[in-house]
């Protein structure tokens, strides 16, 4: 008789394409054999290495679904796998990957001049060049909108003014980019590091996203050459679809995040001994472990779904929506039912799953927050925005 594969039991791995599962099984061996084992280290320090950019670059991570300049040119299944990689190590990886391919790179390769693309993407394929993408401030967030930050044109250049918030990898990127309301509408601007008039100060005291670099960009009077503008973003709509690309990572991400806390839930109660017996052998705990594990293959189908019809060109934003509203939800949940399994030893950093719990608390929030994609579901449903 044929037995239920508990790892995969809708058997999508078999649905993969050889490259495909070729990436999924390079991420997640990088992952375990490289990133795990310092993890605990970084959270410690509040930072990744900065030698882990180069070596995402070379594993060919970094704008993997992007076309030239030294970008793989996946599907975008492929980037979602590599995404549920990182995330299943950190969540902070996986933004650090999702920031530099899905916002920065993927802003210069959508809207970018060639004489930008062919300055910056190579060096950021490689890892060479790290891309922050300053778009949130601190009274505009779900309503970008309504951001403060404004470019005015100075003879032939530009003049920068403005704070942008909660960026990641802020005081590590070679170049930012960043949005500004301009006499004309919105529009991009590529600002590198050192730029007069362009500083960062690092967000400390996090609670969550320990390990990522989160930074304020302060512009006060800077001076931009004229091919600092994207010449392709001229409204909000660009910002905006790159932030539907880094969602779409978030939705794989989540996944790695839950399936990781499963599998630490599934080692721990199968070991920890009370009453005679493993506790996996009791009724109560085997309900817990069967919600998480129908949760975590319910988010994959999910996200699988999602990257076919996104491989095919018939993705759309709500689509995203749905992605995000449903896996980041079910893999919060899988956290905490993770996090109380394991009891005290739940909250250490031992184990990934306390870990994973608060920084999913951010993914809640951060890419637009789950209320956000609420609306936006329910605008599809019922015809009426209810934003406002």
């Amino acid at each position: 008789m044929t037995s239920y594969p508990v790892d995969d039991p809708f058997e999508l791995a078999g649905e993969l394409t050889g490259e495909e599962q070729l990436i999924a099984s390079t991420v997640r061996d990088w992952v375990r054999r490289r990133f795990l084992p310092i993890i605990g280290d970084a959270w410690r320090a509040g930072a990744l290495p900065e030698e882990l950019g180069p070596e995402l670059g070379e594993l060919g991570l970094l704008g993997m679904h992007l076309e030239g300049y030294g970008c793989a040119g996946t599907s975008a299944t492929a980037y979602g796998l590599a995404c549920l990689e990182l995330e299943a190590g950190d969540s902070g990886l996986r933004s650090f990957v999702s920031v530099q391919g899905s916002l920065a790179m993927f802003a210069i390769h959508a809207f970018g001049s060639d004489e930008q693309k062919e300055r910056w993407l190579e060096e950021m394929a490689a890892g060479r060049v790290i891309g922050c993408f300053g778009l949130t401030e601190p009274d505009a967030g779900s309503d970008p909108g309504a951001m403060r930050t404004t470019a005015r044109r100075d003879g032939l250049g530009w003049v920068l003014n403005g704070t942008k918030m909660w960026i990641t990898n802020g005081s590590r990127a070679g170049v930012a980019v960043v949005w500004a309301r301009t006499d004309e509408g919105i529009a991009g601007f590529l600002v590198p590091a050192g730029t007069d008039g362009f500083r960062t100060v690092d967000v400390h005291d996090k609670l969550s996203l320990v390990a990522s670099t989160t930074s304020e960009l302060i512009f006060e009077d800077c001076r931009l050459e004229a091919g600092a503008k994207l010449p392709g973003a001229n409204s909000l709509r660009a910002p905006l679809s790159c932030l539907s690309e880094a969602r779409y990572g978030i939705v794989w991400g989540a996944v790695g995040a839950a399936r990781a806390c499963l599998e630490a839930a599934l080692d721990y109660t199968a070991s920890r001994v009370q009453f005679g017996e493993p506790i996996a052998a009791r009724q109560i705990v085997q309900q817990e472990l069967v919600e998480m594990h129908v949760a975590v293959n319910n988010g994959l189908l999910v996200a699988t779904r999602i990257g076919r019809l996104k491989d095919a060109g018939r993705a759309t934003p709500e689509h995203i929506s749905y992605g995000k509203f449903n896996n980041v939800r079910t893999a919060t949940d899988v956290a905490r039912r993770a996090r109380a399994l394991l009891g005290a030893n739940g909250i250490t950093l031992e184990y990934p799953v306390m870990r994973h719990l608060v920084n999913l608390e951010s993914v809640l929030t951060y890419e637009g927050t789950h209320q956000i994609h609420t609306l936006v579901l329910g605008k599809a449903l019922t015809g009426h925005a209810a934003f406002e």
